[in-house]
């Protein structure tokens, strides 16, 4: 793969995980917002919330933000090798 290759892919890579990180902040805040009479996700600091719900809280959210993050980038790769009949290098 050449350098010309490799130095187009990190530019769409970085834009595929800014918009992976939005949708995901996004579909996080719906999911909570189902489960949970009260809107805001909890802040671990807070001593008000209870263990139990800043766990769960932190579970879910790396569960959806894991699985948009891989989807987005195995989106972004096969897109990247549409345009440029090469696979995107792999780090």
């Amino acid at each position: 793969m050449g350098a010309v290759t490799t130095t187009m892919y990190k530019p769409l890579s970085l834009a595929t995980s800014v918009v992976g990180g939005m949708l995901a902040g996004a579909a996080f805040s719906r999911v909570w917002g189902r489960f949970n009479d009260d809107d805001s996700v909890p802040d671990p600091k807070d001593l008000r919330r209870s263990k139990r719900e800043v766990l769960i809280a932190a579970a879910v959210q790396g569960l959806i933000f894991g699985v948009v993050k891989a989807a987005v980038d195995r989106a972004g790769a096969q897109g990247f090798r549409k345009l440029t009949a090469s696979n995107p290098p792999v780090s």
